[in-house]
């Protein structure tokens, strides 16, 4: 099986190097189990070298894409900086992904690599993951492209993405079950010390608000949920603050903030309940109150929904107190 993984201009290093080095550790576990090399790794690009990120790292490419009339597995690393210049810098690469896709090429990108999966119109109609930081450019820039709040692996017909930074190993991973076993992957997973079958990076996003929109009622609408989340929030009564009947307030806050209103209140309160497990000695009953929750299990259900984990399992990982 033949993998391409593109050096980008601004690429990130750290996601470069490990597809590479996974599938080729892969055909090394392989050798071992006595069976022949099943992978053939190569760095692509446009020129004998490329310099990764601010040109701290050169990247030296194994074949240039003129010379690459077939391959197996795209995968496109993530993006460093600007994320605008970063694909307008690699905006003739599209051509070349989009003809091996005809040709029968899957293609993977990882974290922000979905921001130049997405300019090939290939993830069109599609669900796409990318870093949970960027879910408001990636749908400013692409809003034909569903991109999925949270998930870690999307996988589309021949297309997939992984989420933010280090989850991109959990693709990886995913591609190499696929392609060969599942055994295979857990001796992947174990020798580079990945958690194996995680598929949400809930516990790592931060919710900060859809803010970047026009709508000023909508606005003042988000700034009562964020002061006032502690407290009994009806949507009918923050549509009577901004004197608009119910479903043309809904409709009106979902455009704006790509969240039902229930959902952003359930958002916001899951994100002071993650601030108050790391930092506070409260127990889970007395941050649950504090966020505005007064039964256990719905607090439990909404925030494993959002962060991935329950309360106690969040404040075990990250907690700085004892």
């Amino acid at each position: 099986m033949h993998i391409s993984i593109i050096v980008p201009e601004q690429g990130v290093i750290e996601a470069i190097s490990p597809p590479y080095r996974l599938f080729k550790s892969a055909n090394d576990f392989l050798a071992m189990q006595g069976h022949s090399p099943f992978f053939e790794v190569e760095f692509v690009g446009h020129n004998s070298s490329v310099d990764a990120q601010d040109g701290e790292y050169n990247v030296k490419i194994h074949q240039t894409i003129d010379k690459v009339a077939h391959t197996d597995l795209i995968i496109i690393p993530a993006l460093y900086g600007d994320i605008q210049t970063a694909v307008r810098r690699n905006h003739s690469y599209l051509e070349w992904v989009i003809t091996m896709h005809h040709k029968g090429a899957e293609v993977a990108s990882l974290c922000t690599g979905a921001f130049l999966l997405a300019a090939t119109g290939l993830a069109d109609g599609r669900e796409c993951s990318t870093h949970w930081a960027y879910y408001d450019l990636f749908r400013s820039m692409y809003p034909e492209v569903q991109v999925i709040d949270g998930r870690i692996i999307s996988d589309s017909k021949g297309i997939y993405s992984s989420g933010g930074a280090n989850s991109l190993w959990n693709l990886l991973l995913y591609l190499l079950e696929k392609y060969t076993s599942r055994d295979l992957a857990i001796t992947a997973a174990k020798f580079f010390a990945i958690d194996f079958d995680r598929f949400d990076q809930g516990m790592f996003t931060i919710f900060n608000g859809q803010k970047n929109h026009s709508d000023e009622e909508i606005l003042k609408a988000q700034e009562i949920i964020e002061s006032e989340f502690h407290k009994k929030l009806s949507v009918d009564e923050l549509a009577s603050y901004i004197a608009v009947n119910r479903r043309t307030f809904e409709r009106r806050f979902k455009n704006a903030t790509n969240n039902t209103v229930v959902q952003y209140i359930q958002r916001v309160r899951v994100e002071a309940a993650k601030r108050q497990l790391e930092a506070s000695r409260k127990n889970i009953s007395e941050v649950m109150y504090d966020v505005g929750y007064n039964d256990t299990k719905a607090f439990r259900e909404v925030f494993k929904k959002y962060a991935g984990i329950t309360p106690i399992d969040y404040r075990n990982k990250y907690a700085s107190t004892g």
